[in-house]
């Protein structure tokens, strides 16, 4: 089979279920791929076997027909030559013909279909780039650092981006209207094709040149559209679109008062909380504490009022924040436990999904990209240690908590703001479950992330950087029961790393006598005036 085919064979791959929004999962492609390189290695060598054989058979022919040549009666004149003259010409050039016919790619053929429903998408590829242009975007990544594979705690690692995938990311922003940055990665194609060594192989120069002009021109920069047109007919004098382009271009900038206004695309990406905010305490950009501040957060030995589980080894509590009060504990598991926990969660694990009020569905959205899976509470000693654990230190019923829900993040995975709680909207919260709204969340850390992952609170500007072992709790009610909306929180794209969690969501049912109620308001006990935004703290 022909190296094309090959090619549209694995192109006209479906995937059965999707990769990019867990690295877990993905590791999996990792031996897939390690399995195919085997077959084609396999198939090379078969090719390479093939043709030399047929080049032996070329060089002994073209030798003895060099001879023969000379005096072909002389030659044939002897019996033998005679003899091998009819054979070859019989069943030699036939067997030969067989040969070179033989199709040794078969084996290899046969894997990859075996493989298909094992491979990632298209989905997966333009999630995949979602994800850096993300990555790009939250923590303030030039183009050129990116492509060099440049970031933290990565130093080990040969990855760097080639021309090609620079254009496949601006054509990612560019299907996205995101022409800022579609114009930054048309720019870096470009540099890297000019380089040494530099050519694309799947795109042409011209293709990455037109694209670069168009956005340009999106984004009102006419100058430097024009000199990207001028570079194409350099390349491609014929190129009807940039002769075009060139008339308009130079009749725009010579007539600028032109009643024809030249659109220019502002870069608007409309949310529902302050993402100015939450990107700047993804990258580490902190308020910075009052002295008034600093006094009410402390570090202590905890044992819950002496409970018996936590008298001889009180847990280490932190405090993160004080009003919403967010506490973090350390080491709540073992190594063990947390590699169980993500062993029973691996063959289960399915995309995170968001909750549409307009259809009372779950879906999939690139506001939370990860995979989950649910662990019940009783179903492994080890869970069930973990559960009664969050009892004992926070001092709450966990027989009406939901499900351990354990996460692993893909690649730029996220959770972008959201509350846990369902709003005073709704009147009757988590009907299934009967067990009244989401009182409290505590959210243990299975691994450490090597850079970006964190947990930040946009309102307050409070942030719990992953921790392996520890766990971060925090109330979602009021004592009156109302939702604390300054408990808004986000799990920050992953950076670099790997990123796994397990949190348990409790329930009001239970907590009558554990967290009393009060009848006064939260403004009423002085929380509105204490959790003013983080830019006041």
């Amino acid at each position: 089979m022909a190296p094309l085919c090959f090619l549209l064979l694995l192109l006209g791959f479906s995937s059965a279920a999707e990769f990019y929004s867990s690295i877990g999962h993905m590791t999996e492609l990792l031996h897939t791929e390690q399995d195919l390189l085997a077959s084609l290695e396999d198939y090379v060598r078969a090719e390479e076997y093939k043709l030399e054989m047929v080049k032996r058979w070329a060089r002994r022919l073209s030798n003895l027909s060099a001879l023969a040549v000379r005096d072909p009666e002389v030659f044939l004149g002897h019996p033998v030559n005679a003899f091998q003259l009819l054979k070859r010409m019989n069943r030699e050039w036939s067997d030969l013909e067989s040969l070179v016919r033989s199709n040794v790619s078969e084996a290899f053929v046969s894997r990859l279909s075996a493989k298909r429903e094992h491979l990632p998408g298209q989905d997966d590829q333009t999630g995949a780039a979602e994800a850096l242009l993300r990555l790009q975007d939250t923590y303030q990544l030039d183009t050129d650092t990116l492509a060099k594979g440049q970031l933290p705690g990565t130093s080990a690692l040969p990855s760097a981006l080639t021309t090609d995938d620079c254009f496949d990311l601006g054509l990612a922003a560019y299907k996205d209207d995101d022409f800022y940055l579609a114009e930054m990665w048309m720019s870096q194609a470009i540099r890297q094709m000019e380089r040494p060594a530099g050519q694309p192989l799947g795109i042409s120069p011209v293709t990455i040149l037109d694209y670069h002009s168009y956005t340009l021109y999106k984004l009102g920069d006419l100058e430097r559209a024009l000199e990207s047109t001028k570079k194409i007919l350099e390349l491609d004098p014929q190129n009807q679109r940039a002769k075009d382009g060139l008339r308009y271009y130079e009749h725009e900038l010579a007539n600028p008062k032109s009643d024809k206004a030249v659109p220019v695309t502002q870069r608007v990406h409309p949310t529902s909380y302050n993402a100015s905010t939450y990107k700047r305490l993804c990258r580490g950009d902190n308020v910075e504490l009052t002295a008034l501040k600093q006094s009410r957060l402390f570090c202590r030995y905890y044992d819950n009022q002496r409970h018996p589980n936590l008298v001889l080894a009180p847990a280490k509590e932190e405090d993160l924040w004080d009003l919403p009060r967010v506490v973090r504990y350390y080491d709540i598991a073992s190594d063990d436990d947390m590699e169980r926990i993500k062993e029973m969660a691996r063959p289960t694990l399915s995309r995170s999904k968001v909750r549409n009020n307009a259809n009372n569905s779950n879906q999939a959205s690139r506001v939370r990209v990860s995979q989950n899976s649910w662990l019940g509470n009783y179903q492994s000693p080890v869970v069930t240690k973990l559960i009664n654990r969050a009892g004992y230190i926070t001092g709450l019923d966990m027989t009406t908590a939901e499900s351990m829900q354990v996460a692993n993040y893909g690649v730029g995975g996220l959770y972008e703001p959201h509350i846990d709680f369902q709003g005073k909207e709704v009147a009757n919260p988590y009907p299934d479950l009967g067990t009244g709204n989401r009182i409290a969340t505590w959210l243990l850390y299975l691994s450490n992330v090597q850079a970006g992952g964190a947990t930040v609170f946009p309102r307050v500007g409070a942030v719990a950087w992953p921790i392996k072992g520890s766990a971060v709790f925090w109330y979602n009610l009021h004592p009156n029961g109302e939702g604390d909306h300054y408990t808004q929180h986000a799990a920050c794209p992953v950076l670099v790393g790997s990123k796994w969690v397990a949190n348990t969501w409790l329930h009001e049912r239970g907590q009558e006598f554990r967290r009393r109620c009060h009848l006064l308001s939260p403004a009423e006990l002085g929380f509105a005036s204490d959790s003013a935004h983080w830019n006041d703290a």
